[in-house]
């Protein structure tokens, strides 16, 4: 029963971190377009499935244990112990939720830390926009150091074509 209640766990599990996924590509496709004013609302949608995945991930822990036991490991066990230690055919079954989460978690790691980035440099592009308006910009002395354009004398955007 505890491995059969697990596998189930897991399915779910794997639903909502494909979900994830999903809703983490929404919000590089929101940052990418800036189109940012659906930024809050895609934001919130990640967040609202993190919260699902963190309850999930509780279900998980006691359906695992249980598991554990069944087959006689300590609980606490990890999910490739269980599935080694699982009879036909939960094991491949069992291995085959640990090689989707591993790849899943790689993806969304990869996908996270790009939309980080994007969030970075839309923060600094948003900076210096702001100092631009304010007319001090910050901007490169002649040995390439950071400076305040008030310091510098002051730098100038110069439109070409005009």
């Amino acid at each position: 029963m505890g491995l059969n209640e697990l596998s189930g766990v897991l399915w779910r599990e794997r639903q909502l971190l494909e979900l994830l996924l999903f809703k983490l590509e929404e919000e590089q496709l929101i940052l990418t377009s800036g189109r940012t004013q659906w930024l809050g609302h895609a934001t919130r949608e990640v967040e609202s499935v993190l919260d699902q995945i963190r309850t999930a991930e509780l279900g998980r822990s006691i359906e695992a244990d249980e598991a554990a036991r069944e087959v006689g490991l300590p609980e606490g066990s990890g999910l490739r112990a269980i599935a080694q230690a699982a009879p036909t055919p939960w094991n491949t079954l069992l291995g085959e939720h640990h090689a989707a989460f591993v790849d899943l978690t790689d993806q969304i790691n990869q996908l996270a830390q790009g939309n980080r980035e994007l969030l970075s440099a839309s923060h600094r592009a948003t900076r210096e926009t702001l100092l631009s308006l304010q007319e001090t910009v910050d901007t490169y002395d002649p040995h390439g150091t950071a400076a305040s354009a008030a310091l510098t004398g002051g730098s100038h955007l110069l439109d070409r074509a005009l």
